[in-house]
Order: structure tokens, then sequence, then C-alpha cells
């Protein structure tokens, strides 16, 4: 019913940037919070940033300061900038909505497919 599809990763070396992008479509009456998570090989996933509908974010400690979470509510868009990336970045980056669906009134949570950052020492 609803697809989140992410965009932007890639291989970068340390000290570089990258802004990643997640776009939903689908039945979509309003989004809520929406959030980027990462999943390093062998770890559990994590809460990198996530972003209300009045644009309030919060943000990991290991990303405070260097990562910005973003939104455009008319795009159903959320974005990360990335800057001064870190080996210990590099994990699978994926999208997150909090999304009430046309004719509902709850919310269900929806995950992009994910996108791969690398980043080289």
């Amino acid at each position: 019913q609803v697809r989140l599809v992410e965009s932007g990763g890639g291989l970068v070396q340390a000290g570089g940037s990258l802004r990643l992008s997640c776009a939903a479509s689908g039945s979509i009456s309003k989004i809520n919070d929406m959030g980027w998570y990462r999943q390093a090989p062998g770890k559990q996933r994590e809460l990198v940033a996530t972003i209300t509908s009045l644009g309030s974010s919060k943000y990991a400690d290991s990303v405070k300061g260097r990562f910005t979470i973003s939104r455009d509510n008319a795009k159903n868009a959320v974005y990360l900038q990335m800057n001064s990336l870190k080996p210990e970045d590099t994990a699978v980056y994926y999208c997150n909505a909090d999304v009430v669906n046309i004719g509902s009134y709850l919310s269900y949570g929806y995950w992009g497919q994910g996108t791969q950052v690398t980043v080289s020492s």
C-alpha cells in the first residue's frame, strides 16, 4: 500500500559527504514521524535520526553535529545530509515512515529497501 524508495548511497572516503533521499508513495493520508535507521554487518538496526511532521528532529549521539535530517511534506520525502563521514558510519541505511493510510485512522510503520553507505579510511 505504501512504498518507500531510498537513493543516494554509495562509496565515499572518510571526511566526505553523502545525501540520502527517501520518497513515499501509495495510499497516504498523512505521514507522522519519518526517520533513518542503519544496520552494519553483524549488528542490530539502530536509529540514526527522526523528524516529526512539524520538523522537530532527534539524532543518535554518534551522528550529532555531522548529520542533518530534513523533510518535504509536500513531496512525502525525507532526507539525510551526512557530513564528516567516518568508516564506522558504514552500513545499510533504511528509511522509515509512520503512515496513516487513506480511509484509516490508524498509522503503520513502513520501511524502505535500504541503501548501502560505505566509508573508506
